[in-house]
């Protein structure tokens, strides 16, 4: 696929934080516009009174939710980007099989369905020397977590940083981990930004899930980069450079739109 095409990829749900408006706690709301808000705030004495129905105000409630959502989207990108790459270059011949889900039980007992981002399902990858370069790194990687090889694949949880030190999101990710092992897969969290705790990638190679970091190292079991050049046989840090300034533009776009008021 060509690098426009994957350009579009990547960007097409940062492109949606342009159109965050702030709820202002209202969960059933679409979102405020500056009109919503002002008459809104004006109506309330309290508010007008101090100077809260004001112009800046309504920018500094877009740009707080606003950069959450930008963060949210940049990692929606990222897990579509790397999931088309890796149909891509498996060639598979279902595009469905670069998708990982299993069936849990909830506390309420009822059925949910959960999943990870991307899958490398060796009995179908249809190029032979991606086959090879994976089976080979699986085993390497699995010894390093003191694991057997994993017999079905690799399956990925794709983070564009990870900055939050929820327990809660951590163990939930122990647990998909947990389930792939069970199921025959190899759990690896690909982080395409250096942004992680150290303390988190330790208890995560401890619960022997594997987690590659978006930095320059030229390791293949430490770093995404050197893991999608020298395994998956695509230059994933080329592609960031080559396109930096377009992607650059559009995203600066999308946070000055968030930091005004219109």
């Amino acid at each position: 696929m060509s690098d426009e095409a994957y350009l579009d990829i990547f960007l097409a749900p940062i492109l949606v934080s342009k159109l965050y408006r702030p709820k202002l706690g209202d969960a059933r709301s679409a979102g405020y516009s500056l009109a919503d808000f002002l008459e809104l705030y004006g109506a309330d004495p309290f508010y007008a009174w101090i100077g809260l129905d004001s112009d800046l105000m309504y920018a500094a409630h877009r740009a707080a939710g606003g950069m959450t959502s930008l963060y949210r989207q940049i990692g929606v990108g990222c897990e579509n980007l790397f999931r088309q790459i890796i149909a891509d270059v498996a060639q598979y011949d279902d595009p469905t099989l670069a998708y990982w889900s299993y069936q849990a039980q909830a506390p309420s007992g009822r059925t949910k369905t959960l999943k990870l981002d991307a899958r490398l399902e060796m009995s179908q990858i249809q190029n032979q020397a991606l086959l090879e370069h994976v089976t080979q790194w699986a085993a390497y990687y699995a010894a390093q977590l003191d694991a057997d090889p994993p017999h079905k694949g690799i399956v990925f949880e794709v983070r564009q940083g990870y900055k939050s030190k929820d327990s809660k999101r951590q163990n939930a990710d122990i647990d998909n981990a947990t389930v792939a092992w069970s199921k025959g897969y190899l759990p690896v969290f690909a982080v395409f930004s250096g942004q992680i705790d150290s303390d988190i990638v330790l208890r995560y190679r401890n619960s022997r899930s594997g987690i590659l970091i978006g930095t320059l190292s030229v390791d293949p079991s430490i770093s995404l980069y050197a893991f999608m050049e020298k395994v998956i046989g695509y230059d994933l840090a080329g592609f960031f450079e080559r396109n930096s300034r377009h992607i650059r533009q559009q995203v600066l776009a999308v946070i000055q739109t968030l930091l005004s008021a219109e």
